[in-house]
């Protein structure tokens, strides 16, 4: 059977706010290996003061009318979902297939927030910054009139599964996904997520054009964006924590509330993943994480969790490594 192609425009009855929830329902049922065309949207909470060039009828529909049940969490973050894949099951793996990412409107913004950001005592002055981007040419001017130009590099923030946590706020990632922040998702990437409640529950936004790894004063590029994605169930992976794979790297994740725990925890998980896949023992795992590994600072923002992220070079694996049997890569 060929997999079956679903639009999933975000409207007031397909995206929720502010977190996740079991309870939602689903705005998409799909089967696993079936392609999502979907649309999201940013800015929720600023759209009183945006200009013309970031706002849509779509978006200012949802800013006006998005139902109170909707809202079920504390977070910025406006999602598209939850999606519903028939027959995943706690203990399984869902792997997002990331095929297409392309800003949905040619404006983005950048915002301090009081108390928030790397360095909240020296900005402490709430600041909104709209963004023009030059999607012909690929890249935004910042500041306005410097010839400084950032090429940009769409991803989604947020992709997430639900958990019998309730009303789970956006903000904070972790073992479930969520605001990973990660810019090394680009397409032609997989990210792969424990599932902890039947039909996975997925969701995602919080669109970047662009973000330097750290993400310091709290926010990147954020943009409305589109998005192609496969999802797809598996079943006996045991994975426990969030993988990814790009076409060239690996990549662990760990998060904790200083970045020695989060990269102490990429570290674990890297090591861990040396040895399931490749069948390293633990001390040589460790020894070549050391000579060939490398630990980033994926972001400093997400209060209480500081993300820090672990890559390894899939060349230099043995050839007949393969994560997951996929002729994507």
């Amino acid at each position: 059977m060929n997999p079956v192609v679903h639009l999933l425009k975000a409207n007031c009855q397909t995206v929720h706010l502010g977190g996740f929830s079991d309870k939602l329902p689903p705005a998409l049922t799909i089967n696993s290996g079936d392609r999502i065309i979907i649309e999201t949207y940013t800015g929720f909470k600023i759209c009183d003061q945006a200009p013309d060039a970031f706002l849509t009828p779509e978006l200012l529909e949802i800013y006006r009318h998005l139902p109170p049940e909707r809202i079920v969490g504390d977070g910025p973050h406006l999602l598209t979902g939850p999606i519903y894949v028939q027959d995943a099951q706690p203990g399984d793996v869902l792997e997002i297939r990331l095929e297409a990412i392309s800003p949905r409107v040619a404006m983005g913004f950048n915002a301090i927030r009081s108390g928030w950001g790397a360095l909240p005592e020296e900005f402490p002055e709430p600041r909104l910054r709209f963004i023009p981007l030059d999607l012909e040419k690929n890249i935004a001017e910042f500041p306005p009139k410097s010839e400084i130009y950032i090429p940009l590099r769409p991803f989604f923030g947020i992709l997430g599964v639900a958990t019998p946590e309730t009303n789970r706020s956006s903000i904070p990632p972790g073992i479930y996904g969520g605001n990973l922040d990660n810019s090394e998702l680009q397409v032609g990437s997989r990210l792969f997520l424990p599932i902890f409640v039947p039909g996975a529950l997925f969701s995602i936004g919080d669109g970047h054009s662009a973000q330097g790894e750290g993400e310091v004063n709290a926010t990147a590029i954020e943009t409305s964006m589109n998005g192609t994605i496969v999802l797809n169930i598996h079943q006996n992976l045991s994975i426990t924590a969030p993988i990814a794979e790009t076409p060239t790297d690996i990549i662990t994740m760990g998060w904790g509330s200083t970045l020695d725990e989060a990269f102490e925890s990429a570290l674990k998980q890297m090591i861990q993943f040396l040895e399931k896949f490749i069948g390293l023992d633990a001390e040589d795992a460790y020894v070549l994480c050391s000579l060939a590994a490398n630990f980033r600072i994926t972001q400093v923002v997400n209060r209480p969790q500081k993300g820090v992220h672990g890559m390894i070079s899939k060349s230099i694996l043995p050839q007949t490594f393969k994560f997951i049997r996929d002729d994507h890569f």
